[in-house]
């Protein structure tokens, strides 16, 4: 299968079949000195933001290398589109839950310092950097997986907005073993049409808790809000799977997959 090299800064039309594309760079260093790109081999190349062409490297140089392309798409902007709303958790947990939701299709990722979170981004100079963690994170897992888009991530967000996202009419799922119906019950509403990219209010909202759960005073508050309390099954999972496993369901309700 074909590898994928983006060049986030060109737009679609850079893509046009007969146009050359040259990655350079880390990301071109990646390709000759890791994955020994050769002279003729098919490539994938893309800006990140739905724009995907196949082609054939016609020059690799040490530092860079430029593809001839033969094959180009573009994918509309999913709606709804899928966001997860994740929980900052410690060691490599909320950074396992981000990737596996990227492969799994999540196209916006929002990260929340909920209440019980071991891990804490105190300060806007230590929340800048592990978003910015977490944005190349999805970053590669979204070449790995071969996608068009790269999901975004945002600043972290509080309880109160994502109870204010609940209230302005998103729709929130909240996943908890309390919850009454199961996710796989969930019927979804007409949401997302018209939706900025990067709205979150365009989106089906899975929110997830971080090891210790989400305590009762937040679920009371995102209840209140208008968010639905969903279990995801019998069992309880961690916060790197839930996420996951969430949108799994989710991509089949929604025809995703």
């Amino acid at each position: 299968m074909a590898n994928l090299y983006y060049r986030e800064d060109l737009p679609a039309s850079a893509f046009a079949v007969g146009a050359t594309v040259e990655i350079a760079g880390h990301e071109a260093r990646h390709a000759v000195r890791v994955s020994r790109l050769r002279v003729g081999e098919r490539i994938l190349v893309g800006n990140g933001a739905g724009t995907l062409a196949e082609g054939v490297a016609e020059r690799v140089d040490r530092d860079c290398f430029a593809v001839r392309v033969e094959r180009a798409e573009e994918a509309p902007d999913p709606a709804p589109r899928l966001v997860l709303v994740q929980a900052l958790a410690k060691g490599d947990r909320d950074e396992r839950a981000v990737e596996q939701a990227t492969e799994f299709g999540v196209d916006l990722i929002i990260p929340w310092q909920a209440a019980r979170s071991v891990s804490r981004w105190d300060g806007d100079e230590k929340a800048a950097k592990g978003a910015a963690k977490w944005r190349r994170v999805a970053r590669e897992a979204s070449k790995q997986a071969l996608r068009s888009r790269v999901p975004a991530v945002t600043p972290p967000v509080s309880l109160d907005d994502i109870c204010g996202f609940a209230r302005a009419g998103a729709e929130v799922l909240v996943l908890h073993p309390a919850g009454e119906e199961a996710l796989s019950d969930y019927a979804p509403s007409p949401v997302g049409e018209g939706a900025a990219p990067g709205d979150p209010l365009g989106g089906v909202l899975v929110v997830v808790g971080p090891e210790g759960g989400i305590d009762d005073g937040e679920l009371a508050a995102l209840a209140a809000a208008g968010a639905r309390v969903l279990r995801l099954g019998d069992t309880v999972l961690r916060t790197s799977s839930a996420g996951p496993a969430a949108l799994a369901v989710l991509n089949v309700a929604l025809g995703r997959w």
